[in-house]
């Protein structure tokens, strides 16, 4: 939780139209190690899937993650 004595930093996000449109997924694998967390997000049409999206993140964001 944020302390509020602390002043409040504003932080500007950018990112181009492709990303803000975002990337369908029906199916989501994920694979670890001890460092990270890779969770692969892909349409799937059988016979295949396509991967729409990677993330690689560390096992405690993660637990924010899944807390959120």
């Amino acid at each position: 939780m944020a302390d509020p004595a602390q002043p409040q930093q504003q932080v500007q996000i950018k990112a181009d139209d492709a990303t803000l449109k975002g990337a369908y997924a029906n199916m989501m694998q994920v694979s670890h190690t001890q460092e990270e967390f890779v969770l692969d997000f892909m349409s799937f049409l059988p016979p295949q899937a396509m991967l729409t999206s990677r993330v690689v993140t560390s096992p405690g964001h993660l637990k924010r993650i899944i807390a959120a």
